[in-house]
């Protein structure tokens, strides 16, 4: 479970903000990929291609990407929706793994625009996958935002593609699909309803929370209080860490958040399990052709003692290229 919330009006700047809601801790670490690298579907190798973008993303136990952005300022976030229905798989169709999925996309295009009319058009196939530690199948769907303010959900429900392209979309959260989820939204008082706004941790209690205080939040006078202002509305969203309901079987607590600035290209990264913030300059990161790869260390930081904090542009080190999970 997972909650993004687009701000593309925040002083000037568009800034996206994200929760990862998972059972259990995700190892995630930051991850630098520079323009050049050589990459392949996850699957066969039928799909093949060379980054052309750089881009500054968060991982999930260093076997995929789960957020993150690129230089062009197009970012990419998945999250959970059980309902997701990839379909067979269909040999005369580009596919992608769940793993390598997001970042085909951000190591591609530039906007939310091309992205999504190539997702359209060339009917794109997700291959699913099972999370390694859990078991679980990780059945995503996928939102996109750019720095130019515009927004996209992609979804699969019956095999094929169902984008949700417009600038009005600026949140998102899980089940249900995204259109019963705006359904839902009119319901409530000053979102086109009159039922009280829900105080809940269920997908659409999130999903209303999310827009309900997004179109409330005051114009900035700077990033850092643009920053701290998503921020604040990302913690309404979050969930608390919990024992597992197995009434609920997709429950979960948020493990981190992160909220990343699109026109200054700005990742911020909040730990749940740790009270120290960090965050990267990609403008202070090598992204050029035939740079190495670059990892922040975050699932083993100290915390308090001695841990990362504050800007850590400069302490990511070289590392030999994420391994993708591949499909199986």
């Amino acid at each position: 479970m997972c909650t993004r919330a687009l701000w593309a009006d925040a002083g000037g700047a568009v800034l996206a903000g994200r929760n990862m809601d998972w059972m259990e801790e995700t190892g995630t670490n930051l991850w630098a990929f520079p323009r050049g690298m050589a990459r392949d579907d996850g699957l066969d190798g039928t799909l093949t291609w060379t980054s052309a973008y750089g881009s500054l993303v968060a991982g999930a136990h260093d076997l995929m990407t789960v957020d993150g952005f690129n230089e062009a300022g197009l970012a990419a976030h998945q999250l959970f929706l059980p309902e997701s229905d990839y379909g067979e798989r269909d040999t005369s169709r580009p596919a992608l793994s769940v793993a390598v999925w997001m970042q085909y996309v951000l190591d591609t295009f530039a906007t939310v625009a091309d992205a999504a009319a190539w997702i359209e058009s060339y009917r794109l196939q997700i291959v699913a996958q099972r999370d390694p530690s859990s078991g679980k199948p990780v059945t995503l769907h996928l939102a996109l935002d750019d720095r130019s303010g515009d927004s996209a959900i992609v979804e699969y429900l019956d095999g094929t593609p169902r984008v949700h392209h417009d600038r009005a979309y600026t949140v998102v959260t899980n089940s249900p699909p995204f259109d019963e989820q705006l359904a839902r939204l009119r319901t409530v008082e000053g979102l086109g309803g009159s039922e009280p706004l829900p105080g809940g941790t269920d997908p659409a209690d999130r999903f209303a929370r999310a827009a309900y205080y997004l179109t409330r939040l005051p114009r900035p006078g700077s990033t850092t209080e643009a920053v701290a202002s998503l921020l604040s509305v990302m913690r309404n969203a979050a969930q608390p860490y919990r024992i597992a309901d197995p009434d609920k079987p997709y429950a979960s607590q948020t493990v981190w958040r992160t909220v990343a600035d699109l026109t200054d290209g700005i990742y911020v990264y909040e730990s749940t399990s740790r009270p120290n913030i960090v965050w990267a300059r990609m403008s202070g990161l090598d992204l050029s052709d035939g740079a190495p790869a670059l990892k922040l260390d975050l699932a083993h930081d100290t915390g308090l003692t001695g841990g990362l904090v504050g800007d850590v542009t400069d302490r990511f080190t070289p590392a030999p290229p994420m391994r993708f999970l591949p499909a199986r």
